[in-house]
């Protein structure tokens, strides 16, 4: 066996796991941890290794049974979704995160193993917290359980506080020198045959995923004689094994970040990079998932360059500026994903999610939202499992797809649908535009024979745990719609036209059908893959993979009274079921009064008060009532059904009305007319009269409680104010006199008597007097 850096450290780190019971290894890239840790280990009893990804889960095994001289499937073997080698006297399992998630809901005290490793926690998948944090509920109830957590790049010192203060134990490695270079402008193909002819071993390139490498594979082809092999977790195992196995000829292998850690790629001396990985994010308010292409961080970056020093001098080529700067930590999962799952998995362990001792404690929001959607899946009842919901979760599926073959009793279809609608990218979406179709999905199923082997795996395995072993197992296409429905069933979408690709979901967004679905026709559907819109406000959403929902089986999640004011003002009522933000059904219902007030009220006040309003307003004002225009509004709405119908007056009390009297719409006058009064804003009232109309009149009119004298505009005959005053009887006094003088020449056919005391008021002139 080759002596690894790691080594010499086993014995320390054996006595820290026996005197503490839990330790923290920081071991370099390439120190060996993750084949001598678990076997060392395993001296004091059985242990489980868990990894993030399958591929490494069965490498590893692999390596350690070389190492080792043991046997897969005696002393070493692996446990992942849907795959076993191991017996019940195997010392070393390797196993994928959920599968301890799995294990900790059947057996909380997790009594088979003395000791449990996390490999590669840095990579905090959300099922890495999740096993953290069952196994330490474990650690806790078990004196005798043992913890250890690995990774080259982790906040150790987190991840030990979080164990009670657990010893951290820090081993380096030997890597042999890597140079890097910085190529922010070089292409793939530049790169790989700059890397080729700088090193001698096998080129390791970093793409952000699956489709990246479809497209790369062509144009390294036509520039390249060395082999070119894809890696990535949508490959099965035998392609994966192929990717990873020596050779004698020199390769380019292709790979997402399933190549950063844990799993070795022999022979690599040279890493291009590209620096970007795919996100996965959930978007709780559109239930929308999202693959987003990012930039990775600087322990990826790490990461991924130690691959190509790992027998000998190697050569890291990396496709950014060397000045960019990347964040420290990749983001944790438990802040980005859908968690309907893992709060199904807590649930199902006995927890409490409210009081659950995360590592990282999710968003709020997120936790809300997955509890909304296990209520709706029909998993939750008040927080609580249904028996619906315990069956749901011994399914190693997202519970969408326990519930849609749950809901189909596990026959053979559904179980390829979930296959199928399981799968991360899309192999199975391109379809004939020309052929309509009532779902996607049965048309990515119809011939069995021509799905992947991987696929029809998943498939049988499904059948299996969910009770329905017989691939025989059939159910029709109308119930396998339901069926699908059930599962997605908050994501049901509404056509805005007939025929329309766009729909509203019952989300309240929007979406539009994607060119690739053929389902064409149908008032309502469910949108069983979606991706998001472009970035900004108003992008919608884009229906990849769609089924068609029959009227019949919607049932209203609420009925809602509405009331709706019409362009032309008119209110009215009805009563609306609804999914979601979708209607079902719409009818008449009574128009409440208050409600129809309050929005004449607004679209009255929208409009703005008239001549005639204000003068009232302010007349109420100068009378001393205390009432804003707000409620006055609605008083004259209540009972009306149209805005035309609304007079402001109508809204005064009788006790209103009367104080009114105190500020009237006008004064008579000793001509005997009435002559209207103005009121201003700041509470003065003026009126325009013809001085002949005053003659006899001393005192200046007065009005509100406190006997304000109003304004008096004294016009000529031409209707020009010849004197502003609120003091009549000094104008008679000193003014008139001059006034007289002035413009008895210029208007002589009206009275202009030497004493306005006595001189009869009129409007006339001398000639219509006489007359």
């Amino acid at each position: 066996m080759v002596p690894l850096p790691i080594d010499p450290w086993l014995a320390t780190i054996l006595d820290r796991l026996r005197t503490s019971r839990a330790v923290v290894i920081v071991a370099a890239p390439g120190a060996g941890k993750t084949t001598r840790v678990p076997p060392a280990l395993a001296a004091d009893g059985r242990v489980l290794v868990l990894q993030p990804r399958r591929i490494a889960a069965r490498s590893i095994a692999r390596r350690i049974a070389d190492e080792q001289r043991w046997t897969i499937g005696r002393e070493v073997g692996w446990h992942v979704r849907f795959e076993r080698q191991f017996t019940s006297t195997t010392r070393v399992i390797l196993a994928t995160e959920g599968v301890l998630t799995a294990r900790a809901q059947a057996d909380p005290l997790l009594s088979e193993f003395q000791t449990i490793i996390l490999d590669e926690f840095h990579e905090r998948s959300i099922h890495a917290d999740l096993g953290l944090a069952f196994a330490k509920q474990a650690w806790l109830a078990r004196g005798d359980l043992r913890l250890a957590v690995m990774s080259a790049t982790m906040d150790a010192v987190r991840v030990a506080a979080f164990l009670g203060g657990s010893p951290i134990v820090e081993v380096p490695g030997t890597l042999h020198p890597v140079e890097i270079r910085y190529r922010p402008d070089a292409s793939l193909t530049d790169a790989v045959r700059e890397a080729a002819a700088d090193s001698s071993g096998h080129v390791l390139c970093f793409l952000p995923g699956a489709p990246e490498i479809s497209r790369a594979i062509p144009d390294l082809a036509a520039s390249t004689i060395l082999d070119i092999v894809p890696l990535h977790g949508s490959l099965d195992a035998t392609a994966q094994d192929a990717a990873i196995a020596s050779g004698a000829r020199r390769r380019i292998v292709l790979a997402t970040n399933i190549a950063e850690t844990s799993l070795t790629v022999p022979d690599v001396t040279a890493v291009i990079d590209t620096g970007l990985h795919k996100v996965a994010r959930y978007d709780p308010a559109r239930a929308i998932d999202s693959l987003e292409t990012e930039r990775i961080s600087r322990d990826s970056a790490d990461q991924r360059a130690g691959r190509a020093g790992r027998e000998r001098a190697g050569l890291v080529i990396r496709l950014w500026h060397e000045a960019d700067r990347l964040r420290a930590h990749r983001e944790p999962d438990v802040n980005r994903i859908d968690l309907a799952g893992p709060l199904l998995d807590i649930l199902a362990w006995g927890g409490d999610p409210s009081t659950f001792e995360w590592f990282d404690a999710p968003p709020k929001g997120a936790l809300a939202a997955a509890s909304v959607l296990l209520d709706a899946l029909g998993a939750t009842r008040d927080g609580a499992l249904t028996s619906l919901g315990r069956r749901m979760g011994r399914l190693p599926i997202h519970p969408r797809l326990a519930r849609i073959l749950l809901e189909a009793d596990g026959a053979r279809e559904a179980a390829l649908a979930c296959a199928v609608l399981a799968e991360r990218h899309s192999q199975f979406r391109t379809r004939n535009d020309l052929v309509a179709t009532t779902s996607d999905v049965l048309s990515a199923i119809e011939e069995e024979r021509r799905l992947p082997p991987h696929v029809l795996r998943v498939a049988d395995a499904l059948q299996s745990v969910a009770g329905s072993p017989n691939r025989t197992s059939r159910i029709n296409e109308a119930d396998l719609r339901r069926a699908l429905y059930r599962g997605y069933a908050d994501r049901l979408g509404k056509r805005r036209a007939p025929g329309s690709p766009r729909v509203l979901l019952a989300s309240g967004h929007g979406a539009a059908i994607g060119v690739e679905s053929g389902v064409r026709d149908g008032e309502f559907i469910v949108a069983l893959d979606v991706a998001a819109g472009a970035r900004g406000e108003g992008a919608e959403a884009r229906i990849r993979l769609a089924s068609l929902v029959e009227r019949e089986w919607l049932a209203p999640t609420h009925t809602e009274q509405l009331h709706e004011i019409s362009p032309d003002g008119t209110v009215r009522a009805c009563s609306r079921d609804r999914i979601g933000a979708i209607v079902l059904t719409e009818r008449a219902a009574d128009l409440d009064p208050q409600t129809a007030a309050r929005m004449l009220a607004d679209a009255y006040l929208a409009r703005g008060f008239d001549d005639e309003d204000e003068q009232m307003l302010r007349r109420l004002r100068v009378a001393g009532v205390d009432i804003d225009a707000r409620t006055l509004v609605e008083r004259a709405a209540y009972g009306r059904r149209a805005l035309r119908d609304v007079t402001l007056r109508d809204g005064l009390s009788h006790a209103e009305r009367a104080s009114l009297a105190l500020a009237p719409e006008s004064i008579q006058v000793p001509s005997g007319r009435h002559v209207p009064l103005a009121y201003d804003a700041d509470g003065s009232a003026t009126a325009s009269v013809k001085l002949q109309e005053l003659f006899g009149l001393a005192e200046t009119p007065r009005v509100g409680p406190r006997r304000e004298p109003v304004l008096l505009a004294l016009l000529a005959p031409n209707g020009r104010p010849v004197q502003m005053t609120r003091d009549l009887r000094s104008f008679w006094e000193r003014t008139y006199p001059e006034v007289r003088k002035e413009l008895r020449g210029r208007y002589p056919k009206h009275p202009w008597p030497e004493d306005p005391w006595t001189a009869e008021a009129t409007a006339r002139t001398k000639k219509r007097l006489k007359g």
